[in-house]
C-alpha cells in the first residue's frame, strides 16, 4: 500500500501579447516545493486609500513556465504515473483550469508538429514500448473514452457517432455494485495491441468530441473528457493477475458568463460546466476537511466516474493551468486555491492483484481428482459417480424396514458413504411429500362435499321460487284468456242479435211467442281453436323481437303483446309508425334527387370548362385575339347550371327540414314505448302481488271444494243445456279483494278439479291440459335437482 498526497503542478500558458512585467513570480530556490507568487498592480480607479491584497503566494511540486516544452511536462508528470501503473496500481492525471488557459493542449497536445504531442499520445507510446522491453509477462490492453456533456455520459468510440444524433445515441450509466466499485453501462472497451491500434482509438475520440468557439477561446472543449487505460498483466504459470487503470482527464474550463457574454446553447453548456465543477470542489473540500462522513460522490457524474481517483486506491496528480493575464488574474488565483485544496488530499494506492478464475477452477478439480483416488486407495473400494440399482434396493429395504420398527433406539445403518446418506435423505423427503399430498387431497374432498350441501339448499330455493313465479304467470294468462273470451263471446251474440232483428228468417220453424231455444252463435270449438293458433303464432314472433323483452318469459311476452294491444296510445304509435315511415320514404327519394343534382352540376362544370379551353386552343391556332362578346353555348350551360344549383339548394333545405322531423318522430316513438314499457310493468307487478296475497293455504277448504271426475262431467253437461253459455268474470286488479281466497291457491298445491273454469267444454280441457304439462316440468325440474 502507497499512501500519498495528490501531486499538484501549475504550468503557465504562454501570453499573445508581451507580458507585463511584475505580474507573477517563480521561486525555484526551495528544495522540495517551488512557489508561484501572484502579484496585482493597484488599480488607480480604485482611490489612493486601497486596502486589497497585492500579493497571492502557492506552492506546487513544480511550476513549469511559459517555455516548457510538452516532453518535459510528460517526464516529469506522466512517466511516473505511468509507471505505476505498469507495476499494478491506478493512476489519475487530470488538467484544472479556466477555459482558454491550455489543458487540452497539455492533456491531448496540438495538431500543428509533432512536438507538440499531449500526455495521452506520449504515454501510449511509453506504456506500449515498455510492454514489449518485458517479456516476462503477458499483458493485454483495452482503452475506453467516456464524455461527459450536460451531465450526460457517451461513448466516444460508438462507431454510431457520425451517422446518429448526440441525443440518439444510447447514454452510459452509473452502475454501483455492493463493494461499491462502480460499473460503467454503454461503454465499450476496446482491445489495443500496438500503439497505433491504440492512436487511432484515441483520434476516433477527438473527432467525436463536442468543440464550439467561444469569445474566450477558438476551439474550446464543452464537455469533460475522460480517456483510458485497462492494463492487465499475468507471468505465464501463474495463477495471479494484476489489473491497473490509468485516468488521463481533460476537464472542460470554467468560465464567468458576466465577462463572456454568451447564450442560446453555449449558455445552457456553461451553466452545466460549472455545476460539474463545482460538485468538483464540494467532494475536494468535504475530503480535505477532517471527521467528514459523507463525501457527495454522487452529485455529478464525473466525481462518481472518479471516485477512486479523490481519496481512493490511486495515484492522482493534478496540473493546474494558469493564464496569467491580467484580464484572467482572478480566475487564475481560484485555480491555485483550488490545487492547495487538492494537495491536502491523501490517496491510499494498492497493488491491485488477484487469482484467474480460470486458473483456480483447473487447479481444485485437479485437486478433487487427487482426493478421490487417496479415498479409493483407503478404502480399497472404486467409487463411481452414482449408486447401482443393487445399492439402491438395497437402500430402500433397509429405510422400510427402519420405518415399520416400532423400537425408538432402532437406527439406520448406510455407512460413511456419502452418496447412501443422500439418497436415504431424499427417499425420506419424497415420503413426507407425498403424504402432505395425499392429505391434502382428503381435506379438499371433504371440503368439497361440505360446500356442495349449501349449494344443492341453495338451488332448492331458487327452483321453489322460480315455480312460484311460473305460477303467478299462468293464472294471470288464465284470467286473461278469459277477459279474450268474453269479449269475444259477447261481439258474436251481438252481432247476432242484430242480424235477427233485422232480417230475421222467413222459414221459421219457431212461431211467435213461442219460448226461446237454446241457441248457440256460430260453434265455440272453431272460435277457440282458431284464437289458440293466433296464440302460438304471436308467441313465435316474440322470439323473433329484439330490444327490451328479450329477457321476458314467454307468458310474459304473450301478456305484454295482449297489454299493447289494449293501451290507449297504441294507435298513436301505429301512426306515428306510418308517418315515419312515409318520411324516410320521402327523404330517401330527395337523397336520390340530390345527388342527381349533384353529378348533373358536375358535369355542367366539365362542359363549361371544355367549352372554355376548346375557345382557347381555336384562337390560339387562329392568332386571333378571343372575342369580348360572351358565347351563347356557354351562356346557356351556365344558365343550366344556376337552376341545377338552384334545385340542389331547394331538394337540401327540404331534406334538412325532413331529418328534423324524423328525429322528432323518433323521439316521441321512443317516449311512447318506454311509457308503455313502465306501465305493463306496473300491472303485471300488482297482478303478482295480488295472487299472492289470495292464495294463503287455510282458505283452501272453504273457498274451493275439488269435485269428483263425475260430478264435474255432469255439471258441464248441465251448463252447457242452458240458454247461454255464461264465462265466468275475470276480475281487474281493483275487485280482487272481493274475490274468495281460494280462488288464486298456486295450481302445486291444489288439484285440478278445484281450478276455475271457463264454462266451455274445449276451453277448459286445453287449460287444464297446459297447466297438466306446466306441473310435471317443474316437478322433474324440483328432483333433477334434489
Amino acid at each position: 500500500m502507497v499512501k500519498q498526497t495528490i501531486q499538484i503542478f501549475a504550468r503557465v500558458k504562454p501570453t499573445v501579447r508581451k507580458q507585463q512585467q511584475g505580474i507573477y513570480s517563480i521561486d525555484e530556490d526551495e528544495k522540495l516545493t517551488h512557489s508561484l507568487e501572484i502579484v496585482l498592480p493597484r488599480d488607480l480607479a480604485d482611490g489612493f486609500v486601497n486596502n486589497k491584497r497585492e500579493s497571492y503566494k502557492f506552492k506546487f511540486q513544480r511550476i513549469f513556465d511559459q517555455e516548457a516544452k510538452q516532453e518535459i511536462i510528460f517526464e516529469i508528470i506522466a512517466k511516473p504515473v505511468a509507471e505505476s501503473t505498469l507495476a499494478g496500481y491506478n493512476g489519475t492525471i487530470f488538467a484544472y483550469g479556466q477555459t482558454g488557459s491550455g489543458k487540452t493542449f497539455t492533456i491531448t497536445g496540438g495538431a500543428e508538429r509533432y512536438s507538440d504531442r499531449g500526455i495521452i499520445p506520449r504515454t501510449l507510446s511509453y506504456i506500449f514500448e515498455q510492454l514489449q522491453k518485458d517479456s516476462s509477462k503477458i499483458y493485454t490492453t483495452h482503452i475506453s473514452y467516456l464524455e461527459i456533456y450536460n451531465e450526460c455520459g457517451y461513448d466516444l468510440l460508438d462507431p454510431r457517432h457520425e451517422a446518429s444524433k448526440l441525443e440518439d445515441l444510447p447514454k452510459v450509466t452509473i452502475l454501483e455494485d455492493p463493494d461499491q466499485n462502480i460499473h460503467l453501462k454503454n461503454l465499450s472497451l476496446h482491445q489495443a495491441t500496438t500503439e497505433e491500434e491504440a492512436l487511432n482509438l484515441l483520434f476516433l475520440g477527438d473527432t467525436n468530441r463536442m468543440i464550439a468557439e467561444t469569445p474566450m477561446n477558438q476551439a474550446s472543449t464543452r464537455s469533460h473528457c475522460i480517456f483510458t487505460v485497462h492494463l492487465s498483466s499475468k507471468e505465464p504459470g501463474s495463477a495471479t493477475v494484476r489489473h491497473a487503470k490509468l485516468h488521463l482527464v481533460d476537464l472542460a474550463g470554467s468560465e464567468r458568463v458576466s465577462k463572456t457574454g454568451v447564450g442560446g446553447l453555449l449558455l445552457t453548456e456553461a451553466k452545466y460546466i460549472n455545476l460539474s465543477l463545482h460538485y468538483l470542489e464540494q467532494v475536494i473540500i468535504a475530503l480535505s476537511e477532517k471527521h467528514r462522513t459523507h463525501i457527495p460522490y454522487r452529485n455529478s457524474m464525473m466525481t462518481s466516474v472518479l471516485r477512486d481517483s479523490l481519496g481512493g486506491n490511486c495515484m492522482t496528480t493534478m496540473i493546474a493551468t494558469l493564464s496569467l493575464e491580467k484580464r484572467n488574474i482572478d480566475e487564475s488565483i481560484s485555480t491555485c486555491r483550488f490545487a492547495q485544496r487538492v494537495a491536502l488530499i491523501k490517496n491510499e494506492a494498492i497493488l491491485n492483484e488477484e487469482i484467474d478464475p480460470r486458473l483456480m477452477i483447473v487447479r481444485l478439480q485437479k485437486e478433487i481428482e487427487d482426493l478421490k483416488a487417496e479415498l479409493a486407495m483407503a478404502t480399497g473400494e472404486q467409487r463411481t459417480e452414482a449408486l447401482t440399482e443393487a445399492e439402491l434396493l438395497q437402500l430402500e429395504k433397509l429405510i422400510a424396514s427402519y420405518l415399520e420398527d416400532q423400537d425408538p433406539e432402532s437406527r439406520l445403518e448406510v455407512g460413511a458413504d456419502m452418496r447412501k446418506i443422500h439418497h436415504c435423505f431424499h427417499h425420506f423427503k419424497k415420503l413426507l411429500n407425498d403424504k402432505k399430498t395425499l392429505e391434502n387431497t382428503v381435506s379438499s374432498e371433504s371440503t368439497r362435499q361440505a360446500c356442495q350441501e349449501p349449494l344443492r339448499d341453495e338451488e332448492y330455493t331458487k327452483l321453489l321460487g322460480l315455480l312460484k313465479q311460473r305460477d303467478n304467470e299462468i293464472n294471470i294468462l288464465v284470467n286473461m284468456l278469459k277477459k279474450e273470451k268474453k269479449k269475444t263471446q259477447d261481439a258474436l251474440q251481438n252481432s247476432s242479435l242484430e242480424k235477427s232483428d233485422t232480417r230475421p228468417p222467413q222459414n221459421s220453424p219457431f212461431i211467435a211467442g213461442s219460448p226461446a231455444v237454446p241457441r248457440t252463435p256460430f260453434s265455440s270449438a272453431p272460435s277457440h281453436t282458431q284464437d289458440l293458433s293466433i296464440c302460438r303464432h304471436r308467441s313465435s314472433l316474440l322470439h323473433k323481437k329484439t330490444g327490451m323483452r328479450e329477457e321476458m318469459s314467454l307468458g310474459r311476452q304473450e301478456a305484454f303483446e295482449i297489454f299493447k294491444r289494449d293501451h290507449a296510445d297504441s294507435v298513436t304509435i301505429e301512426d306515428n309508425k306510418q308517418v315515419l315511415k312515409q318520411r324516410f320514404s320521402e327523404a330517401k327519394a330527395l337523397g336520390e334527387s340530390i345527388n342527381e343534382a349533384r353529378s348533373k352540376i358536375g358535369q355542367l362544370k366539365d362542359a363549361i370548362n371544355q367549352r372554355h379551353l376548346q375557345q382557347v386552343a381555336l384562337g390560339i391556332s387562329e392568332n386571333t385575339v378571343p372575342a369580348s362578346t360572351p358565347d351563347p353555348q356557354e351562356e346557356k350551360l351556365r344558365a343550366q347550371l344556376e337552376e341545377e344549383k338552384g334545385r340542389y339548394k331547394t331538394a337540401f333545405m327540404h331534406l334538412k327540414a325532413l331529418k328534423v322531423e324524423i328525429e322528432h318522430l323518433q323521439l316521441l316513438m321512443d317516449k311512447a314505448k318506454v311509457k308503455l314499457q313502465k306501465e305493463f310493468e306496473a300491472w303485471w307487478a300488482e297482478e303478482a302481488t295480488s295472487l299472492q296475497v289470495n292464495s294463503p293455504a287455510t282458505n283452501l277448504q272453504d273457498a274451493v271444494k275439488p269435485f269428483p271426475q263425475q260430478d264435474q262431467a255432469q255439471l258441464l253437461s248441465k251448463k252447457s243445456d242452458r240458454n247461454a253459455r255464461r264465462i265466468l268474470p275475470s276480475p281487474c286488479p281493483n275487485q280482487q279483494s272481493q274475490e274468495p281466497s281460494g280462488s288464486r291457491v298456486l295450481v302445486q298445491d291444489r288439484p285440478l278439479s278445484s281450478i276455475p273454469l271457463t264454462g266451455d267444454s274445449q276451453t277448459d280441457s286445453d287449460i287444464l291440459a297446459f297447466i297438466k304439462a306446466r306441473q310435471s316440468i317443474l316437478q322433474k325440474k324440483c328432483l333433477g335437482s334434489n
